[in-house]
């Protein structure tokens, strides 16, 4: 019997783990701040907790807001972006990253600092205007429970900010955490995946999400990495286009991230498989007839779903790879 890694155990406590955050209020200033009184909101954050605020950018983009998602340490390089007038989102799961902590000590304080960080004693959770917490728990590892907690809690804090009723979001995902748990309990469609990919005298491996699902994509190919001891790459949309597209063929695998509809990523499904690459769609529908590994069609609850598939993915590549799930060799939590 194989012995399950601290990251697998993190995998398997994810749905108690997004039951504390939907049962934690989220604090009553969210819903007196003005979005338009701030000559600019900017979201940041390192790794996936910058990829997480993949669709509040969107969202709050599509409200006409002057809004900018960039990584704090592209921001440390910017940090006159950061204005006397600015909202600053900032999510640490640990609120301790290098990037996150330098940035604070040198930039001029904003307008409104909102803090989402899962360690309320944290540099970034001291620093704070506006704290919400992830209430994902303890994590040994590559983030599984506190990414989750950040989707979640981010569409929260998004409902709160623009004026939207936050209990039908609460409730649907309450009322999936039963589909959650099982679906975290099931690994078995990912093997198709992963036996041909270990076939390959040259694998490689490329998530490529659209939308709110780029999310997905660049947080699935950075843990891939970390976990798996697996290069992956991801790409947003056309991205993969430029470029990449001369690395495919039957050496790739290709996961899609979307609704199925989205006509780019339908082309590039069509393309793909038409020079040998095995192409898997992570979505409610397929594109372009190829693999489906399904999901919601739901946005939430599609990024919560995909990323269950991604994870799974994870494990076994490490373990086809001789690795222990998870186990960092170089970097820490």
């Amino acid at each position: 019997m194989t012995t399950l890694s601290e990251y697998e155990k993190d995998i398997l406590q994810q749905p108690d783990a997004l039951r504390d955050q939907l049962n934690y209020p989220l604090p009553a200033e969210l819903h007196q701040l003005d979005l338009h009184r701030y000559d600019r909101i900017v979201l940041a954050g390192m790794g996936s907790s910058d990829y997480a605020l993949i669709p509040i950018e969107r969202a709050l983009i599509a409200r006409g807001l002057p809004v900018w998602r960039i990584d704090a340490g592209r921001l440390l390089d910017m940090p006159d972006l950061i204005t006397a007038n600015t909202l600053l989102w900032m999510t640490s799961q640990s609120g301790m990253s290098g990037e996150v902590v330098k940035l604070l000590d040198i930039i001029t304080k904003p307008l409104t600092l909102i803090s989402v960080t899962n360690d309320i004693t944290s540099t970034l959770a001291q620093r704070a205007d506006i704290l919400v917490e992830l209430r994902s728990g303890d994590e040994a590892t590559v983030s599984a429970k506190s990414y989750l907690n950040t989707l979640v809690a981010s569409y929260r804090i998004l409902a709160a900010l623009t004026g939207e009723a936050e209990q039908p979001l609460t409730d649907k995902v309450a009322a999936h955490l039963n589909n959650i748990a099982e679906r975290v309990s099931q690994q078995a469609q990912i093997q198709p995946i992963v036996t041909p990919f270990f076939l390959r005298t040259q694998p490689r491996l490329a998530m490529i999400g659209i939308g709110a699902d780029a999310a997905t994509a660049m947080t699935g190919a950075l843990i891939t990495k970390e976990s798996s001891k697996v290069s992956a790459e991801g790409f947003i949309g056309g991205e993969f286009r430029h470029g990449p597209m001369e690395t495919s063929g039957k050496q790739m695998t290709a996961l899609l991230f979307g609704n199925g509809s989205e006509p780019t990523l339908i082309q590039l499904a069509e393309d793909l498989q038409r020079n040998g690459t095995h192409v898997v769609t992570v979505g409610p529908r397929a594109y372009a007839g190829s693999e489906l590994l399904e999901t919601p069609d739901d946005e939430l609850l599609r990024l919560v779903c995909a990323m269950l598939f991604v994870q799974h993915l994870t494990v076994a590549l490490a373990r086809g790879n001789g690795m222990v799930p998870g186990e960092f060799l170089y970097g820490k939590k």
